[in-house]
């Protein structure tokens, strides 16, 4: 039995049996986008896909670092950290090629913890599109630097001097991936067989940097598909004694990397293109100039799910193609939003402003949720950009925050994320990103260090 047969409770309880498992992998994506997760047992397995299992939700209360929040309201110390019910989503299930016959499934919080659950708030942005006639279809593609390294070379060094993997700038280099055909086939392989399957992969422009497209799906199965790429790509590269870093900018001297969503909407009654229109110009329909409309005017105030760190901000500067303002074009590579003309079913919108230290799951709601509230609100984007969007002033209302801080502010105050994601997620995302803000402020980093230790 195949694992992308598996589509039900009774699917999932016969492929364990007939592979004699006597554990399985159940992983969950926490606030950040890290999947949490553990072996369980056959026993339990079975009694979880029948009635949910518990999990602690200090993975919705702490840091990438399991550092404790301490501002938010859904789970503290003040809640004791209780146990909260966890579905296991038999569908989600996947071989994992280097475990033998072991399997994965994705699991997603439950009843009240939905509410902060970067996933199930996901699936309820993809139920309002439904409510809407639409089906949304996501792409999600990934910049991502590979290090000759290991977790315990890069702490000795002290995450200075580090080595790539490859040397110099070399995109698109048909030299280096025949050098390193055989990762790159590794790659490949495991992306079909965890049902992931790559559109391509090729070497962008710096040393040791990939960018790989991530075959188009229904938007919630491709947010899974992006987290678990992300996840296992990291895996992969530690098996092979390098590592992978999806840091939205590791260094000053190269660019940033970038987490663009390519989006389309298809009728629900039809499966037509809902952005297709071939007597409008660049057949762009009135349904996708609204979605356009809605992800251009929402992306200030949404900026804090698509860029979540400290670290996303280095990215967006002028000149490194990751924009500044809220911006489109078409065919554009320098504007936030660009759109691409086509046929029936090629119309989209890539969403360019995320980077690829974000959370996918929440990417994709935010860039989903902002264009259907553009829909129902019948909203005109602004006048598109030809030419250099970096070169050309922009109103103030386009101005993107230049802060973490900045932008969680902007989402605290958003009427449209409490509509689009519920006051409680809101209240507790925009929190956690204040807390990496704060944690930040705690050390002195070394340009400051050089800048004022012995001249001011």
């Amino acid at each position: 039995m195949n694992p992308r047969d598996v589509k039900t409770i009774d699917d999932a309880r016969r492929i364990v049996e007939l592979r004699n498992l006597s554990h399985v992998k159940v992983g969950l994506f926490d606030n950040d986008g890290v999947m949490r997760g553990k072996y369980m047992s056959r026993e339990k397995f079975f009694s979880s896909l029948e009635k949910g299992f518990a999990f602690c939700d200090v993975v919705l209360g702490w840091d990438v670092k399991d550092q404790l929040y301490d501002n938010v309201s859904y789970t503290g110390w003040h809640t004791g950290y209780p146990d909260a019910p966890v579905r296991i989503l038999a569908e989600s299930c996947r071989e994992i090629p280097f475990e033998g016959d072991m399997l994965l499934f994705i699991a997603e919080f439950a009843e009240h913890a939905q509410s902060v659950c970067p996933r199930a708030t996901l699936r309820r942005v993809i139920e309002r599109a439904e409510a809407m006639g639409f089906t949304p279809h996501a792409a999600l593609e990934y910049e991502y630097f590979l290090f000759d390294e290991t977790p315990d070379s890069i702490r000795d060094k002290q995450f200075k001097d580090l080595k790539p993997m490859t040397p110099g700038w070399f995109g698109y280099s048909m030299l280096r991936n025949s050098t390193h055909a055989e990762l790159y086939h590794e790659i490949l392989n495991m992306a079909e067989v965890m049902d992931f399957p790559l559109e391509g992969i090729h070497t962008e422009t710096g040393p040791g940097v990939l960018e790989t497209a991530i075959t188009v799906d229904h938007a919630a199965a491709a947010a899974d598909k992006a987290a678990l790429f992300k996840t296992f790509i990291k895996v992969l590269a530690q098996r092979h004694g390098l590592m992978a870093t999806f840091m939205a900018k590791w260094s000053n001297d190269y660019p940033g990397q970038s987490g663009h969503i390519h989006m389309s909407l298809r009728y629900r009654d039809n499966d037509r293109s809902a952005f297709y229109d071939a007597n409008k110009e660049h057949q762009i329909s009135d349904i996708q100039r609204h979605f356009l409309a809605g992800q251009q005017k929402l992306m200030p105030e949404f900026l804090a799910m698509v860029a979540p760190t400290i670290n996303s901000y280095s990215r967006m500067v002028p000149g490194f193609w990751a924009p500044t303002d809220a911006t489109w074009g078409v065919e554009n590579r320098t504007t936030a939003l660009r759109v691409i003309s086509g046929g029936e079913k090629s119309q989209r919108i890539e969403y360019r402003l995320g980077s690829a230290d974000a959370n996918p799951y929440l990417t994709t709601a935010a860039a989903l949720a902002s264009g259907l509230y553009g829909i129902e609100q019948a909203w005109e984007p602004e006048p598109a950009i030809t030419g250099n969007a970096y070169e050309q002033a922009q109103p103030e209302h386009l101005a993107l925050p230049t802060s973490l801080w900045s932008a969680a502010q902007a989402l605290k105050a958003s009427a449209a994320a409490r509509d689009c994601f519920g006051d409680t997620f809101v209240e507790h995302f925009a929190a956690s990103r204040e807390w990496e803000e704060r944690e930040f402020r705690k050390h002195i980093t070394d340009w400051e260090l050089e800048r004022y230790f012995e001249i001011i």
